[in-house]
């Protein structure tokens, strides 16, 4: 990966590829899950210790077959044992599935893939009548083995016991002197044992990830995984291939509009309706029915009402609640604020631990100043109110009903209701002032 970091911490998705395998592991019942790690070990432990997982550490780098010996001694012989990668993230539930209700005791369930270039892949040796009888690593390969077209993915499942016989047995005599994994089928097949196969839906299901090229073509087939899920549920896409999603839609309503570039985060949720323009980041956010967000804008833990209008270049910070048909409009910042119906904020903006009531409108320009370097303070504009352009409110500070605030006034008392507030300095002109004239050499 030429990375510091190890390969299973790199993300598709927004999230760790040992965290996509994780989480199909946890869709079996009764499963216990292990996992044997190596290089950038304390990496790993670190940054996915919340896994409920037993992690066994590989000391020493010697196959696949040694990397499945150091879990084995917390395995029943009765128990079935599903043998997965950290670095194939897309394996469908599906396809690992159909394994496990194929294997019993008496056989051992092996998935292979049919490639058009199989380079890489050990290959699927079959006798006259079809049945597997081993696998050979492509380093270990005679010139006619290297046109077989059926690899081995490595992911199988089988019985404990059998698992355990096996192991014992194996040996580094091979090209790269490790111990393989794939030796086993040929110790199955020398005991009578049959090998059951079966095939992913898609390639891509079993593709691993040794580069950032890898890295990159699975990210956006996880990707446009999604966005076709999204649209059998009716989602319009402007293009399917520019979609981002890095965590759950736990709701999507009716004639929901994607445009390009759009990137979704954490958990989801959305009405019907809801138009959601270009190059435009939610995240932990809940959108009502009928909400429309123009281009370029970052929202994060917010709740939308129905019918708002939000953007372009708006940001929503966490902790926002905006009731419905309000209007946030260009470079307006909203943080830890709620606001009522029908309020605006159209221009440039900044409104920071405030309580804003219905209908009012802040002009452009207009901010709260609610820090003070050391603590945080409330500003409460209540309903009706209307803030003019270039105003400063000094929290804490009340602005009550239906008052009305000059433009470029600093506010720092509260306001009467149904009042104009203003406070300016005096204009003045001052004749026969010369503007300042830079000095030349």
């Amino acid at each position: 990966m030429r990375s510091d970091k190890p390969k299973v911490l790199h993300k598709i998705g927004g999230k760790p590829l040992l965290a996509h395998v994780y989480e199909l592991s946890q869709k079996f019942d009764n499963c216990k899950i292990t996992v044997v790690y190596g290089f950038g070990g304390e990496k790993v432990l670190s940054e996915l210790s919340d896994l409920k997982v037993t992690w066994i550490e590989q000391t020493e780098r010697l196959g696949t077959g040694h990397a499945v010996m150091q879990a084995t001694p917390a395995l029943d012989d009765e128990d079935t044992v599903l043998v997965l990668y950290g670095d194939v993230p897309l394996l469908a539930h599906t396809t690992a599935d159909r394994l496990l209700k194929s294997v019993d005791q008496n056989n051992l369930s092996l998935l292979t893939v049919d490639l058009i270039d199989p380079s890489g892949y050990g290959r699927i040796i079959r006798n006259q009548d079809n049945q597997v009888q081993m696998i050979v690593e492509e380093k270990d390969t005679t010139d006619q083995q290297k046109k077989i077209k059926e690899g081995n993915t490595g992911i199988l499942a089988t019985n404990a016991g059998n698992l355990k016989r096996w192991l014992s047995r194996l040996n580094n005599n091979n090209a790269q002197g490790e111990f393989y994994l794939t030796d086993i089928i040929a110790m199955a097949v020398s005991e009578g044992i049959p090998i059951k196969t079966s095939q992913p839906e898609t390639v891509d299901e079993v593709l691993g990830i040794n580069n950032k090229i890898q890295l990159a073509h699975l990210e956006r087939t996880y990707q446009i995984r999604n966005a076709y899920k999204l649209m059998e549920l009716g989602v319009t896409f402007a293009d399917p291939h520019r979609f981002d999603l890095r965590g759950s839609i736990l709701e999507v309503g009716q004639d929901v509009e994607f445009d390009v570039n759009v990137v979704l985060e954490g958990d989801i949720r959305i009405g019907n309706r809801v138009k959601i323009g270009p190059n435009t980041t939610i995240r932990d956010v809940e959108i009502s029915d009928d909400v429309e967000i123009l281009p370029n804008c970052l929202i994060e833990g917010a709740h939308i009402g129905k019918r708002c209008r939000l953007g372009p270049f708006a940001r929503i910070r966490p902790e926002v609640k905006l009731s419905d048909d309000v209007r946030i409009g260009n470079f307006v910042e909203i943080k830890k604020s709620e606001l009522g119906n029908r309020s605006k904020i159209n221009h440039l903006s900044y409104i920071g631990d405030s309580e804003v009531g219905a209908d009012v409108n802040i002009g452009a320009g207009a901010i709260t100043c609610n820090y003070d370097g050391a603590n945080k303070f409330k500003t409460i504009i209540e309903d009706g109110a209307f803030i003019g352009s270039d105003t400063q409110l000094v929290a804490p500070v009340t602005v009550s009903k239906n008052s009305t605030v000059g433009a470029g006034s600093t506010i720092t008392k509260d306001t009467p209701a149904d009042t104009l507030t203003l406070s300016r300095s005096n204009q003045i002109s001052i004749k026969g002032w010369q503007r300042p004239i830079k000095k030349r050499n």
